[in-house]
């Protein structure tokens, strides 16, 4: 039996103070491992210091963390992808038993779940923004993740040559974790430590902005994934609507034969119809979505189980 080739990734943006430290930790707890740092436009000494840490350095000139995920994720060959940040917040010493984990079981996705070793490490807002998403995302997918936001995550081949990578920013994390969820893959969760960042290294999450952008992302994904429910609701909600405005019209008509109010009449028949193509639409999406499903599902199934017949 051979050993699987182990890729670990590490998408950066202006993080000279960390990433020689996360470098030098990946590379201690995994020494046969290829380690790439994709720089997105640093304008600091990010890329030299990776490099005398001795990491594959290449780049990335579109912003955003989606967009270096999708590189990555096109570029690089291996049985097992790690992929991290590169702000050394992350446990690399946790990388060997996520991956045992990984081909023991023969999973598709490990998500490191981060466990905060101190306060400052994760803000009080982005604990409550997490915990709002996941539950979110739970209701409308069935099932979750605790941690959908985590960084730190491992891969089977399978997984990310799979992955039809559409994200822009930071809500890569999210549609990861969707694309997990719709074809339902093997997937787990390991309690990982979270440490706080370096001194010198500043956080590139904004609270309020890349929150509304996940949570923008997760229904525009429940609509794509799920639009037979998504437009029914709406159809739904216009037919309660319709129904309220023809009420007192239908009682006034049925007392005196008249429609004293011909333009509520008008506006109560057009909902009824906009109701209706919202329910047909949703129909023949929904008949679209499960061709596009099974497509995914056959290019997923492609490749081998994680180093399975090795």
């Amino acid at each position: 039996m051979t050993e699987p080739t182990i890729a670990v990734l590490l998408p950066c943006y202006n993080e000279e103070a960390a990433i020689a430290q996360t470098v030098a930790g990946f590379r201690a707890a995994l020494p046969g491992a290829a380690i790439y740092v994709y720089d997105n436009n640093s304008s600091d000494g990010t890329v030299a210091v990776a490099r005398r840490a001795g990491a594959i350095v290449r780049r990335e000139r579109i912003q955003g963390k989606g967009a270096v995920v999708r590189r990555m994720f096109a570029d690089v060959d291996a049985d097992v992808y790690v992929m991290a940040d590169g702000d050394a917040t992350y446990d690399a010493a946790s990388a060997p038993r996520l991956i045992a984990a990984l081909l023991d079981e023969q999973l598709d996705m490990i998500v490191g779940s981060r466990i905060s070793q101190v306060q400052e490490s994760y803000r009080r807002g982005h604990r409550f923004g997490n915990a709002l998403l996941t539950g979110m995302l739970a209701r409308l997918f069935g099932r979750s993740f605790t941690d959908i936001l985590s960084g730190y995550r491992v891969f089977s081949r399978r997984f990310v040559k799979s992955f039809p990578s559409l994200s822009a920013g930071f809500e890569i994390e999210t549609e990861i974790s969707v694309h997990a969820l719709e074809l339902k893959m093997p997937c787990a969760e390991i309690e990982t430590p979270y440490f706080a960042r370096p001194e010198g290294s500043t956080s590139k999450l904004s609270t309020y902005g890349d929150g509304w952008r996940i949570l923008s992302t997760i229904l525009t994904l429940y609509r794509i994934e799920r639009p037979l429910l998504f437009f029914g609701l709406a159809g739904a909600a216009l037919l309660v609507l319709a129904l309220v405005l023809a009420a007192p019209l239908v009682v006034t008509y049925l007392h005196t034969g008249l429609v004293p109010r011909m333009p509520t009449a008008v506006l109560a028949t057009g909902l009824v119809i906009l109701a209706a193509l919202s329910l047909f639409a949703g129909l023949i999406l929904d008949t679209v979505v499960r061709g596009r499903r099974e497509v995914r599902r056959l290019a997923y199934l492609a490749h081998p189980a994680p180093f399975a017949g090795a």
